[in-house]
């Protein structure tokens, strides 16, 4: 038996209305429901009985004998982090066909041990940017698939190669083998940038801090694809006035024949290189600077315009030169990717607890099965180009990292 893509399917009958008389007499073949169930931890078991009533009740006991009620909804996925036998029972509330059910579920160890690591890429979207078509390289012909499979090359494991966003909205998406499980009191997913801080006042948090905003979905309809509702782990600034919820950006590609305007002192070989717009109603070019002259645009796109929506957060970046010539990016307090250095592990890892809805409401996920990150800055600073995140690793901080 092979756990690490276990899916489980329940055939479910069509019933049509039994009597009351009827209800003690229903066989487990047509509830749809089994007895017994295996499962590998950190797997979704989806569970979907045949009958009907005006209510339902799902109610867990833990191996360690703790119970609670786990669901009121007619369909219920089970998943647990912990091995051991779990008992479910499920209640048809009904006043004429009301219905008892007790199943076990025999939790086990996955056979192919689970990586902690990213284990694939489903998209890779970046925003105009000038480490886009570089980081990952694009080659000739390459496709929207060829990128993603790029990006999961470089992000996957421990290959540890950065991937650029590009500038505000761009976004990569990517999952584990296994759903990443939302456990209370912990934090639950690390990610790796390239973010440090400069050396004259390293207490001030300051230097080269690119936020990007994590959302996260859970595969509610257990497809295996990231196509279920979107949420935003709330980070730091969520609630703060300068932050902008429902913006919305878009960039248009620059023409082959368009005449460059470069900047007086040299560093900006086209101060009006590609055009963007917002839903605010503010527009401004994203220049091309002397130090990457390839294209900015994604070359794999053919669209002329793309755009991307999300939250904005204020910019973060200080001009101390008053000159243009020496910029310090500023952290958030928490809750970004590339927001702080590395070895700051707590405040690069993230709490899936921390997810809100688009209305900005509390969401109690089970956990994640997809993860996305994307640019949540619009700024350009001078030479050092747009604010845009980059990020080369991320990890399940429940699966311990192998030595």
């Amino acid at each position: 038996m092979r756990f690490g893509n276990l899916k489980i399917c329940i055939t479910c009958l069509a019933m049509a209305c039994l009597p009351a008389a009827c209800s003690d007499e229903l066989s487990t073949v047509s509830l749809g429901l089994d007895p017994v169930y295996r499962i590998a931890r950190m797997q979704k078991l989806p569970l979907s009985p045949a009958l009907t009533g005006e209510a339902y009740r799902w109610t867990v006991t833990r191996p360690d004998g703790s119970r609670s009620l786990a669901g009121t909804e007619k369909d219920f996925i089970f998943l647990a982090a912990e091995e051991g036998c779990y008992s479910i029972s499920f209640d048809i509330i009904d006043p004429s066909t009301p219905y008892h059910f007790d199943m076990t579920v025999n939790v086990l160890h996955e056979e192919v041990e689970y990586s902690p690591y990213i284990s694939r890429v489903y998209e890779y979207c970046p925003a105009p940017g000038q480490f886009v078509n570089e980081m990952p390289k694009y080659e000739e012909g390459d496709t929207e698939t060829d990128m993603a499979l790029k990006a999961e090359e470089a992000i996957s494991g421990k290959n540890d190669v950065l991937i650029s966003l590009g500038g505000f909205g761009g976004y990569v998406t990517f999952g584990f083998d296994h759903t990443v499980v939302n456990t209370p009191g912990e934090k639950d997913i690390r990610i790796w940038g390239n973010c440090f801080y400069e050396l004259l006042q390293p207490e001030k948090k300051g230097g080269s801090c690119e936020p990007g905003i994590v959302m996260v979905s859970y595969d509610a309809n257990c497809n295996g694809l990231p196509d279920d509702p979107w949420y935003e782990l709330a980070g730091s600034e969520y609630n703060s006035p300068a932050t902008r919820h429902n913006y919305t950006i878009a960039y248009s590609r620059p023409h082959d024949d368009q005449t460059a305007t470069p900047s007086p002192d040299g560093f900006m070989t086209d101060m009006h290189y590609i055009a963007w717009s917002d839903s605010e109603g503010q527009s401004g070019y994203m220049p091309k600077n002397a130090f990457h002259q390839q294209d900015y645009y994604p070359k794999w796109i053919s669209d002329s315009s793309i755009s991307f929506s999300g939250t904005l957060l204020a910019p973060n970046a200080v001009d101390m030169s008053g000159n243009g010539s020496y910029y310090v990016l500023y952290s958030y307090a928490w809750g970004y990717v590339d927001n702080h250095p590395n070895e700051e592990v707590e405040l690069n890892s993230f709490d899936i607890s921390w997810a809100v809805d688009a209305d900005g409401k509390h969401v109690d996920l089970p956990g994640a099965d997809f993860v996305r990150v994307y640019t949540g800055v619009n700024q350009y600073c001078g030479w050092l180009g747009e604010t845009s995140t980059e990020l080369c690793r991320a990890q399940d901080l429940h699966i311990p990292e192998k030595m």
